[in-house]
């Protein structure tokens, strides 16, 4: 009877533990436990006039990658050109213009973000050192930004304050010498793919992984320069040798990016539509060509200008953006850094001038300047093949988008 009794008062407690396990694996969490959903990042979409009228905000749907336009930021003209410091903290903004107070230089502004909300406050505006900034980088030290002015051929370094804002430029180099051949040989047949050869063109520079070296391209002087970078005033000064030449003649270099190992550039020529690897001394800060590829399909004929230039976060594809062709060329990176052709994808607008992989490495966004849109790709992280996602956003000429979360 004892033992028939302790069964029943065992099998009784046993079964008000199972209710209370199953009523609190059925509670909601407490608000302090739970793990709120990251929020959304932000994307910022540089503009040229009349079409765009400055920088838009964006939010970026962590699912689907989706654009909802919040709000014009930015009214700075032709604010084309963007760049978002390391930790989302301030964007840099390029005026392309070559009237900024007056003058035949244009503008170069820094701008604080809200990070709940995204609205962006200016911090300072700086002369950019000659006329119609096209590109500007931070240093990876975060203390000074590049800027690569195009329509003087000048490139001018900025030291940057606590709170990102911008100082008065420190160093800036001007390029010399004759201009590159006016056709590019190294084109494809039928091309007409003609602009800048008429003097310095300055149209990027940026620091080198280590933060010791630095690189600026002249597409109108065909040349490549190679600068030592010191961090602790600012100072560019000419490595050895102080240039290299373009793969070709009149191939016309525009952007670059470096391998997340740190060995190998990539660099895309404008007029040529080709693609350039050099391999990185790292000791001496200096380049050496080792393979250059057509950003074209095989049997294409006619004109087309190449553009912009991205690398996966593993290093394992290039793309590469051509416009007139209306495409993106997919590469694979193989032993030494070489590049293997995968394919080309189809923009769905006119005119690709760059193109963005949004943080998470899921999705590609292809700026449509002439079209006026973006248009948006999933990644395929193993082939890194492109598939369109049947989704458009309406933006008047876009030139450039970068992400802070």
């Amino acid at each position: 009877m004892q033992n028939t009794l302790s069964a029943i008062r065992l099998s009784a407690r046993m079964a008000l533990l199972s209710i209370a396990l199953t009523t609190m694996t059925s509670m909601p969490l407490h608000a302090e436990n739970a793990t709120p959903p990251a929020p959304a990042p932000f994307a910022y979409v540089g503009t040229y006039n009349p079409n765009g009228e400055g920088v838009y905000l964006f939010r970026v749907d962590q699912q689907s990658g989706a654009l909802q336009r919040v709000k014009l930021v930015s009214q700075l003209p032709n604010a084309a050109q963007l760049a978002m410091d390391a930790t989302g903290k301030t964007l840099y903004v390029a005026s392309e213009v070559a009237n900024y107070k007056d003058s035949k230089h244009g503008a170069v502004a820094a701008y604080a973000v809200d990070r709940t909300d995204g609205s962006l406050t200016l911090l300072s505006q700086q002369d950019s050192q000659g006329a119609s900034p096209v590109h500007v980088s931070p240093a990876l030290q975060g203390k000074y930004l590049f800027t690569a002015n195009y329509g003087s051929g000048s490139v001018a370094v900025f030291p940057l304050g606590a709170d990102g804002s911008l100082q008065a430029a420190v160093t800036t180099q001007q390029s010399t010498g004759p201009a590159g051949a006016r056709q590019p040989e190294a084109a494809v047949e039928g091309s007409f793919a003609v602009s800048g050869h008429d003097g310095p063109h300055a149209h990027m520079i940026a620091s080198d992984p280590s933060g010791r070296f630095a690189f600026s391209t002249d597409l109108g002087l065909d040349r490549i320069y190679q600068w030592r970078f010191d961090p602790a005033n600012g100072s560019l000064q000419p490595n050895t040798p102080a240039f290299i030449d373009a793969s070709s003649a009149g191939a016309g270099p525009r952007h670059f990016v470096f391998h997340p190992s740190g060995r190998y550039v990539y660099l895309i020529n404008e007029e040529a539509s080709t693609l350039t690897l050099y391999h990185l001394n790292q000791a001496d800060g200096s380049l050496q060509e080792k393979q250059t590829v057509s950003t074209l399909p095989k049997n294409f004929k006619g004109t087309s200008f190449a553009s912009g230039l991205v690398i996966s976060d593993d290093g394992r594809f290039v793309y590469a953006a051509n416009r007139l062709h209306n495409s993106i060329a997919q590469f694979a990176v193989g032993a030494e850094g070489k590049l293997e052709w995968l394919g080309e994808t189809w923009t769905r607008g006119d005119y690709p001038r760059t193109i963005a992989i949004e943080p998470q490495g899921r999705f590609m966004y292809a700026l449509n300047q002439r079209s006026d849109n973006i248009t948006q790709f999933a990644i395929d992280k193993a082939s890194g093949k492109l598939e369109f996602i049947d989704r458009y956003t309406a933006v008047g000429s876009p030139s450039q988008m970068v992400f802070a979360r």
